[in-house]
């Protein structure tokens, strides 16, 4: 059998650790093609002030090109953009991504291949396996408010930051806080005029310190024996503590609860913006949030929380429920992603004209979250049910990009021009997912991690180690090899 080809859609973190991976052992063949500029994904379009990882970079950091020298313990954009790109380089494959390729169809006629990849330029790739690594947080979203299209101000997401826009003494609005709109509003609040927050529920928050690390502790890692591993290791098992409380929330999730309300309510001085900023729902049934900043400048002199809903753009300002007109010359969607849509746009035909929209109509699903049955060698990376609520996602990117290069070897090794999961397997797979959500935090409120029809298709139910365990050795009697 010829060495496969793969092409590789998306040159984030996913992207550049599959090229990694298959080239290390010995698939050389591979395309990475991405629609931005250059390789980073996220990182390289969330350029927002104050854009930065909230998981610790030591476990933010693939295991395989560890770094003993982050300058704090979330790093910022630019240091986390510059790793991912110096890894790419330092391994070899920074040379494979095309950029300035968006991908608008894959089709698959025949189970024994290959694909049919168009670019939105017209040109075509034929690749024997396509790996898609857009991942979940990939498409900003604006909501479809009436009247969005009068607004006779400035607009634009924070994922796509518009710095030419200067803010200095401007009536800004900022809809939405989640984990982008935490970091750049305190950020930006003592530069503008007046801000005002629109809010539709809140967050639990616990703190981050995220002071630049001393010259002491710096030389410490890069010179005592097992100390990076070690806080690797603890980082860790903190991270896996957070899934605990989340699996346990009438135990564990209560002492969770009760660290957040004494550091909430240390923060929350006036009593006005604690009554708006206080959240209604159980502690990790949403993405718990970490910031030492938020909260207060939510309370500065110059900022609005604002709970009622917002019901319609006037070219002067934002209209709420109210009535109530707040006038405003700036607004900045905070408004995340579309998380639960995964690659789309991309059109993925299977054979037989199958339609991976059709198929996940009813919600997204995969086995292991990468690979679906009528879909041969076509795998996901950070696909459904993948995403993490308490760890690091380049963890579960290691185990799925193992995963991935041992099904590839497989069909090689079998002279197989595809590799299909088994339909009973999978939906054996989605069964049990879907099992271990009920009396879970997660299911106690409505979320992004949820889709139209309230099925939760975006994080994984375990912890971190469970799912290394499940993906450490493909079975290959749980596929089907084609021709």
């Amino acid at each position: 059998m010829h060495a496969p080809s793969v092409l590789v859609v998306g040159a984030g973190f996913g992207g550049i650790a599959a090229a990694i991976e298959l080239r290390a052992h010995g698939i050389r063949d591979v395309t990475i093609v991405d629609a931005a500029s250059g390789l980073g994904g996220t990182w390289l379009h969330n350029t927002y002030p104050g854009a930065a990882c909230d998981v610790p970079s030591h476990l933010y950091s693939f295991s395989f090109a560890q770094r003993a020298d982050w300058s704090q313990l979330c790093s910022p954009q630019s240091e986390i953009l510059e790793y991912l790109q110096g890894v790419a380089k330092e391994f070899g494959v920074a040379d494979l991504v095309e950029p300035n390729t968006r991908i608008v169809s894959a089709e698959r006629p025949r189970a024994d291949g290959p694909w049919t990849v168009t670019a939105e330029d017209g040109r075509t790739w034929h690749p024997d396996v396509l790996i898609v690594a857009t991942g979940q947080l990939n498409r900003p979203i604006t909501p479809n408010i009436p009247g969005i299209d009068t607004f006779a101000g400035h607009a634009f997401h924070s994922a796509r930051w518009d710095h030419d826009h200067d803010l200095r003494g401007r009536r800004v609005a900022v809809i939405g806080t989640g984990a982008s709109a935490v970091q750049f509003v305190p950020e930006i609040a003592p530069e503008v005029g007046h801000m005002s927050v629109f809010q539709r529920s809140g967050n639990w928050f616990l703190p981050r310190r995220n002071r630049r690390f001393p010259a002491w502790w710096r030389a410490a890692v890069r010179h005592v024996p097992g100390l990076q591993r070690w806080r690797r290791t603890f980082i860790t098992e903190y991270c896996e503590s957070l899934t605990l409380m989340i699996r346990h929330p009438a135990t564990w999730g209560r002492i969770g609860r009760l660290y957040s309300t004494i550091f909430m309510r240390l923060q929350l001085r006036d009593p006005e913006v604690r009554r708006k900023a206080w959240p209604d729902y159980t502690f990790g049934c949403k993405r718990i949030l970490f910031s030492s900043h938020w909260l207060p400048a939510l309370q500065r002199d110059n900022v609005e929380l604002v709970t009622d809903a917002v019901t319609a753009i006037e070219p002067s300002g934002i209209r709420t429920a109210e009535g109530r007109l707040h006038e405003v010359d700036t607004i900045i969607w905070g408004t995340g992603f579309a998380a639960t849509d995964f690659m789309f746009p991309m059109e993925i035909t299977g054979p037989g004209g199958r339609s991976l929209a059709d198929e996940w109509s009813d919600g997204a699903h995969a086995y292991l979250g990468m690979t679906v049955p009528g879909f041969p060698s076509l795998f996901v990376l950070y696909g459904p049910n993948t995403n993490t609520s308490g760890g690091s996602i380049i963890r579960y990117l290691e185990s799925q990009v193992r995963y991935v290069r041992q099904a590839i070897q497989e069909g090689r090794r079998r002279a197989a021009a595809g590799i299909e999961v088994r339909r009973d397997v999978e939906q054996a797979y989605d069964a049990e997912v879907q099992a271990r959500f009920p009396g879970t935090a997660w299911t106690r409120c409505d979320s992004w991690y949820r889709d139209g029809s309230g099925r939760i298709v975006t994080n994984w139910p375990g912890y971190m180690r469970d799912y290394d365990a499940r993906t450490e050795r493909l079975d290959a009697e749980d596929y089907v090899f084609h021709g």
